[in-house]
């Protein structure tokens, strides 16, 4: 396969709407798109007469479906890519009006099929133009039984954009806004948050130390701020369930996630049980550190610097070379994103936090964001965000309904090649040193996922408990995430992060509560669908394909026992993932001695 070579670092969005959020041609979009919602909102108050009418319907909706998202990643990249872009702020209060417009449509729709007698309604669905639509379908009339009257439940998509998604986007413009300045090499640097963010990871602890002092010092700064932003979005959340008669606050998430109680359950005991394994790993990299205190930003941090930093067309070849090793598919899409300017991966001010992949799909692509600085775990994120891509990839040909995935199964792609490329780096070393910094790197987004995102679930389960009866304030957030955190970590750390909830997007998000538990099932499903590459052999690739093109249109547990044959609802599955996660950490125990 070619190397590739002097890579561009910014992504090409000019290919979709050229001039940046003032493009003509993006205006003239959003205007036609406007135009059609609303016509098509007036069309169909009335029920459809039958099938062909149905399916005509169905056509049309998925169309804007798919013209919505276009829309919104457009703008969505713009505003990641330049926090201060007020062009890029206004259309995207735009897009969310769409939205709700969309929420409106889809409502009705379902309130339809809500009013269908049970045997006409599979006749429908028998009907050859919209079988393929049949889960899909089954699933909105089912959730349709849930919801308020579709005027009430229009009024609350209409409020929505300036109530509950409007303090979405007012935590991600503070936070876009923070700055900070550190002392560097004799100099007086401003940096994002993002840009801090990667520097918490510097293998000096004394750097390590000092960042860390900044960025507390920063959140502590904005609690009041963002604490007042949680709790209006939590507030509205919990009288929005109680309206519509769910007394449990984890009812929509499990819902979106398309699983059961028992599975989460399942696979929380699971971890529990692993917890002194975990715990191991992490009081042995404490005394290899030999730091008198042993804090937050150090256990992400390497024990040393074996492997170095990479550049980005190193990471790029990695990537592509070992995606090829066991799917061609994936390698391919890597290549077409690398030589496409599908990434954005310049380390730059101005950008926000964190790394996502946006589907266009009037295009049939994606686009990733990441703030690629050298680090191993940069190349992590890059396989990460590949993986959505790749997951984008395969679903392209289905209809826009059936590539509505949940939030633990996305997460399931993207883990996938994460933990593809991991593994390939431990395999790859080069010497018995830089073995064992790969092997720790992998046993440490194991903890990651398996305590940090734990701490993160508690946390957000005891924050909803107790703003049920109020607001919580900020004294109140930082106790609760206090022992949030050391319940998922034990007594391993000295300094804790009790504004951890002020620093993490994904508790600031209005459309998926409780985007924690989502990244672990996926990672360890993931692990569990890595296990089996050894035994398909040759045959991985379909059937990998195979089982994320029913990703849209299955529980995670049908989807699980389909193409797997394992039950995701019994702790065993979990277990057995768990062993595979923690492989190499009896080796890695007993040579670091």
């Amino acid at each position: 396969m070619q190397k590739l070579e002097s890579l561009g670092r910014a992504w090409d969005l000019d290919a979709f709407f050229p001039g940046g959020p003032e493009s003509p041609q993006y205006a003239a979009f959003l205007d036609a798109l406007e135009a059609d919602v609303a016509e098509f909102k007036a069309e169909i108050a009335a029920p459809a007469a039958d099938a062909a009418a149905w399916s005509a319907r169905l056509s049309t909706v998925q169309g804007l479906m798919s013209r919505s998202q276009h829309a919104g990643a457009f703008i969505n990249c713009h505003g990641a890519a330049d926090v201060s872009s007020l062009a890029a702020r206004a259309l995207g209060g735009r897009t969310r009006q769409i939205n709700a417009q969309m929420e409106t449509v889809d409502l009705t729709l379902s309130t339809h099929m809500l009013a269908m007698e049970g045997s006409d309604f599979e006749t429908l669905l028998g009907d050859p133009a919209i079988a393929p639509l049949a889960f899909n379908l089954r699933e909105r009339r089912d959730q349709a039984q849930g919801l308020l009257p579709p005027d009430q439940e229009a009024v609350v998509s209409a409020l929505s954009v300036n109530g509950y998604h409007g303090w979405a986007d007012f935590y991600t413009r503070v936070v876009s806004g923070m700055s900070v300045e550190i002392e560097e090499n004799g100099k007086t640097l401003t940096l994002s948050m993002g840009q801090l963010q990667n520097r918490l990871s510097d293998p000096d602890p004394a750097k390590r130390a000092y960042y860390m002092d900044v960025w507390d010092v920063a959140w502590d700064g904005m609690a009041e701020t963002i604490a007042m932003e949680l709790n209006q979005l939590g507030g509205f959340r919990l009288s929005l369930y109680k309206l519509r008669g769910w007394d449990d606050f984890m009812h929509e998430p499990l819902m979106l996630n398309r699983m059961k109680a028992e599975t989460l359950d399942s696979m929380n005991q699971a971890i529990a049980q692993n917890l002194p394994r975990m715990l191991s790993f992490v009081r042995r990299k404490k005394a290899l550190m030999g730091l008198e205190a042993f804090g937050w930003q150090d256990i992400d941090a390497p024990l040393s610097q074996a492997g170095g930093k990479l550049t980005y067309d190193e990471a790029a070849n990695f990537v592509v070379e070992n995606f090829a090793k066991l799917s061609p598919k994936m390698a391919d899409l890597a290549v077409r994103a690398f030589e496409h300017n599908w990434i954005e991966s310049e380390d730059r001010p101005g950008k926000r936090m964190g790394g996502f992949c946006s589907g266009f799909p009037e295009a049939k692509e994606s686009r990733i964001f990441v703030t690629f600085s050298g680090s191993m775990g940069n190349l992590a994120t890059l396989a990460h965000e590949l993986g959505h891509a790749y997951h984008g990839e395969v679903l392209k040909g289905l209809p826009p309904m059936a590539r509505r995935y949940a939030m633990n199964v996305a997460e399931t792609a993207s883990t996938f090649a994460e933990v593809l490329v991991g593994d390939a780096s431990i395999e790859a070393a080069g010497s018995k040193e830089e073995r064992l910094a790969l092997i720790e790197g992998k046993l440490g987004r194991a903890v990651t996922q398996m305590t940090n995102l734990v701490c993160r679930f508690i946390f957000e389960k005891s924050f909803y408990e107790e703003r049920q009866k109020g607001e919580v304030p900020v004294a109140r957030l930082n106790e609760l995430m206090l022992a949030a955190q050391k319940e998922a970590y034990g007594d391993v750390l000295d300094r804790w992060h009790p504004t951890f909830w002020a620093s993490k997007l994904h508790f600031h998000m209005s459309r998926p509560p409780f985007y924690n538990f989502p990244y672990t099932f996926g990672y360890l499903f993931a692990t569990g669908i890595f296990a089996q590459t050894k035994k398909a052999g040759p045959a991985f690739d379909d059937k990998y394909s195979a089982l994320l093109m029913d990703t849209g249109r299955s529980t995670v547990e049908d989807l699980a026992m389909k193409h797997l044959g394992l039950d995701v609802s019994k702790p065993e599955f979990w277990l057995d993932a768990i062993d595979l996660a923690y492989a190499e950490l009896d080796e890695w125990l007993e040579e670091t001695k």
